[in-house]
This record gives structure tokens, C-alpha cells and sequence, in this order.
């Protein structure tokens, strides 16, 4: 779609939203304009497509003309109503556009907002639905009770494993498979094990909290045995993880795991698994190019158990090729079954760079991912679960969200500090970005190659890397008033 600006230059707050609400679209066109009147500042968008066209008006007094956020925010509200008038439905996230709709509420309660008034915010301003209102009230819930558990030197580290068995047909992360790359994962493992050393010297250095740590990918568990012993060493030698509340070792595909391969992991200091089926169609399963059975998830689930992790989270996916609503919630019931501490439920998201965008595999209706969601979220609130993170993604199937949910006491705590950019999250390994927090709103990234190869020959550039960003942070630490 065509987007033109007159008036003003806020390309990203409109161009945003125009994503969300019309992913992919290559026809039609939209005006949004910002015009100055004697007593109003104006905003007004015009949308025409397939015949039909849309238009949205939203008005600010001249006094709050110069307020860039609420100038922002009438010109979404008015693409939003033309969008509307042109979709023929209100999309459930109404007219907010950024991808972690949960920190808007979070910020709101942690800066003195009741839960009432937050549903108010959501309703009044960005239109969202009552149902999502309470979904993201919901987690942002438990974004509070964690922003109370973190401290001033605490942080997070991410290592990250860009390796898996095959590439799943709707992936689009930088992952190499094991199967063509797999001669490149031992002179990874050493790379990455000296910047694990250099790190935990550093971390030691400045008197850093290690809070969370997560081992994701890729599947970090296409790692051998012996390797995942080698690299679990590593971190527990260079890292001070005693006030760690929560490590986690992303299992991701269960025909990467065993009973050996999982006490080893359990022995090597996590105390948090993620098991992924995807979903529990074996034919699905085929269709995506995941060489596992429904057989081995369940098997893998019990040597988890086995092996000592009580918490252990699922992952499953609304909208995958030949799935509909009566498989998909089938997949549900059985995850819910067993009974996992925490279950993510993923709604597709068709990137560019996955096989699955080229294709279009007998892909699910928006309609049908709708029934999917809502009848999954009755199943799982009944089951004792409730959300406790959540965010969105461009392309995404009927532009709905992704959730986690988990059990009572089993806080998913480093997704959150992570997707609600809570504090630094420190990130290890190739593709890993670093995100340092230099106070509310105030982020600086650096970025690690994302082809192993590349991060292998780059090494000691990451490692120089490394001590700016721990130079960056003891600086932040002088300029914090006491």
C-alpha cells in the first residue's frame, strides 16, 4: 500500500500501524495528514482499497500542538478509523502499533495507574478490544511483580545457539542446520566459550548481577551431550549465579533430546526447559519440516520430568499449514495434559525470509486463527493458567499476539525483563543483540554477527565489544544520581 504524509513527518508512528493493520497489502493507498487550524491541531487519513474507501478525523486543542506524542497518537487514531471503514471489523489491537502493547500498561502501573484506569487508556485512546484489554492487563501484572524483584546491578544473559537438526518451513531466524553446517559448530562452541570467559570477567570486574540467564537459538540443544556439558562448565565457572532466579536451556525440538542430554543439563545449573512440539499433528509436523513425532514430545516431556526440571515450558503455533480448529485444539488439550509449568502460544508470523511465505501452504483463515486463540485462552485460563508476557510481530496471521501463560509461582521472568526491556539483557553468541538500559526509554544496542562463520572470525572484535558495553554501563552507574 501507497502511503503518503502531508503536514508532518511521522513516517514510523503511521507506517507502523499501516503494517499491522494491512500486512502485506501491495494495492490501495492512504493519505495521512496533520493540518494547523484556529483553535485545533488536526489529523486526518483517508484510505482507499479494493473499491472501498475510508476516513478518520482525531482533533488536539492548538495549547497541545506542540506535544509529539499526542501528535502521534491522533495520527494513528485517524488512520486506525479510516482503517476500520475500509476492513469492514475493529481489529482486536485497535490503533496501537508497536510490538509490546504490555509495556504501555506496565509503564502506566508502575508510574502510580490502578488496573481500571489502565483499561480506560486502552479502551478510550487506542480503541483496543475488550478482550485483549484484559489480556494485557493481565500480564502486564506480573511485569510489575517482576520490575520489583530486579535491582540496579542486576541484568539478564542470553547465549545463543543459531544451529538446529533442519529448518522449520515458517522460520526466519538466522539458523544454520546441522545437516549442511554442521562442521561449523565445534569452532563456534570455542568461540563462544571465550566470550562466556571474557564476560564472566567482566561481570566480576563491575559487580553485576547475573538475575536470569537463557540458552536459546536456533535449539541449543543440538549441541551433543558432551559439548552441552563443555559449554554449561563455562557459565557456571565464569558466572556468579547464585542470585540467578531463573535459568533456562531452550530445548526446542524433542528429537534434540534424551534422558542423558537433559541431566546433564539439570546438573549443569538450569532449572527451566523449553519443549517445543509446535504443535501435536504428526501431519502438520510433516508439512513444516520438523522430523519429530507427537510420540517423541511426550517421551521428551517425561525425561525432562526425570530429570528433575519442574519447569518446563511448551510451545505451540495458531495458524500452521493444514491445521484448523479442531486439530489445533486438539494439540491444546493434549499440552494441557501434561501439565508443563508454562505453555507460549505463537500465532504465525509469514516472514520473508521463511519457505513457508513463498508457498502459502493451506494456510488457516484469520477468521479460524481468531477461534483458535479464543478457544485456546478459555481452555487454558480453566486449566489454572493465566498470561503473563505477550507481544506482537509484523505479518502476523489476523494480526493477533503471542502469549505466554504459565502456572502460579512459574513467572516466565527472563521474557519478561527481556520483552519489557526491564534492564540490560547482555547476549552472547552469534546474532545475540545486547541491550543495554541507561535508564526509562534509553536503549543502546550492539549487535553480534548472526552467520556463525562470521561471529567465529570476528571473535576478538566481540570481545573489545564486550568491554564497551561493560564501560558504557559503569558509566551510566556514575551519571545515576544518588
Amino acid at each position: 500500500m501507497k502511503l503518503t504524509l502531508r503536514g508532518h513527518s511521522a513516517l514510523y508512528a503511521v507506517e507502523q500501524l499501516m503494517m499491522q493493520l494491512f500486512p502485506e497489502e501491495q494495492d490501495g493507498e492512504a493519505v495521512s495528514t496533520l493540518s494547523v487550524g484556529e483553535k485545533f491541531l488536526t489529523a486526518t487519513a483517508r484510505i482507499s482499497l479494493h473499491g472501498r474507501t475510508g476516513r478518520g478525523c482525531k482533533r488536539l486543542p492548538l495549547s497541545q500542538k506542540d506535544n509529539v506524542r499526542l501528535q502521534r497518537q491522533i495520527l494513528q487514531q485517524s488512520f486506525y478509523l479510516a482503517a476500520v471503514e475500509v476492513l469492514g471489523f475493529a481489529p482486536p489491537w485497535g490503533a496501537l502499533a508497536g510490538v509490546r502493547p504490555t509495556k504501555l500498561v506496565s509503564t502506566h502501573l508502575l508510574g502510580g495507574g490502578t488496573e481500571a484506569s489502565a483499561d480506560r487508556l486502552l479502551r478510550d485512546t487506542y480503541f483496543v478490544s475488550p478482550a485483549r484489554r484484559k489480556l494485557c492487563i493481565d500480564a502486564a501484572r506480573h511485569t510489575v511483580e517482576t520490575a520489583r524483584l530486579l535491582r540496579p546491578q542486576d541484568l539478564s544473559v542470553y547465549v545463543g545457539i543459531p544451529f538446529c537438526p533442519t529448518r522449520c518451513a515458517y522460520c526466519s531466524f538466522v539458523s544454520q542446520s546441522v545437516e549442511r553446517f554442521g562442521k561449523d559448530l565445534a569452532p563456534y562452541l570455542d568461540a563462544l566459550i571465550l566470550e562466556v570467559r571474557r564476560t564472566g570477567e567482566l561481570l566480576k570486574k563491575t559487580g553485576r548481577i547475573v538475575r536470569t540467564l537463557y540458552m536459546g537459538g536456533g535449539t541449543p540443544t543440538t549441541l551433543s551431550t558432551p559439548q552441552m556439558e563443555r559449554l554449561l562448565a563455562a557459565i557456571g565457572e565464569s558466572f556468579d549465579l547464585s542470585e540467578c532466579l531463573e535459568f533456562t536451556v531452550e530445548g526446542g525440538r524433542p528429537d534434540t533430546l534424551d534422558l542423558q542430554k537433559l541431566q546433564a543439563i539439570r546438573r549443569g545449573g538450569a532449572d527451566r526447559m523449553s519443549i517445543n512440539p509446535q504443535t501435536m499433528s504428526d501431519d502438520v509436523l510433516r508439512r513444516i519440516g520438523r522430523n519429530h513425532t507427537t510420540a517423541q514430545t511426550v517421551t521428551a516431556y517425561g525425561q525432562a520430568r526425570a530429570a528433575g526440571f519442574e519447569g518446563i515450558n511448551m510451545d505451540l503455533i495458531a495458524g500452521l499449514p493444514g491445521d484448523d480448529v479442531d486439530s489445533f485444539l486438539q494439540s491444546v488439550g493434549q499440552v494441557i495434559a501434561l501439565s508443563p509449568s508454562n505453555i507460549t502460544v505463537h500465532t504465525l508470523a509469514l516472514k520473508k525470509a521463511a519457505a513457508l511465505y513463498q508457498s502459502r501452504d493451506a494456510l488457516p483463515s484469520g477468521a479460524a486463527v481468531a477461534e483458535m486463540l479464543s478457544r485456546t485462552e478459555a481452555a487454558l485460563r480453566h486449566a489454572g493458567y493465566e498470561p503473563y508476557y505477550l507481544y506482537r510481530q509484523k505479518y502476523m496471521s489476523g494480526s493477533f499476539e503471542n502469549v505466554g501463560w504459565c502456572k502460579s509461582g512459574f513467572t516466565g521472568l527472563y521474557n519478561i525483563a527481556m520483552m519489557e526491556e526491564l534492564h540490560t539483557i547482555l547476549s552472547l553468541g552469534g546474532g545475540g543483540m545486547t541491550k543495554v538500559n541507561l535508564g526509562p526509554g534509553k536503549l543502546q544496542r550492539f549487535h553480534n554477527p548472526k552467520i556463525p562463520a562470521d561471529y567465529v572470525s570476528r571473535i576478538d572484535q566481540i570481545l573489545k565489544q564486550k568491554e564497551q558495553i561493560f564501560a558504557l554501563l559503569e558509566d551510566s552507574d556514575s551519571q545515576t544520581p544518588l
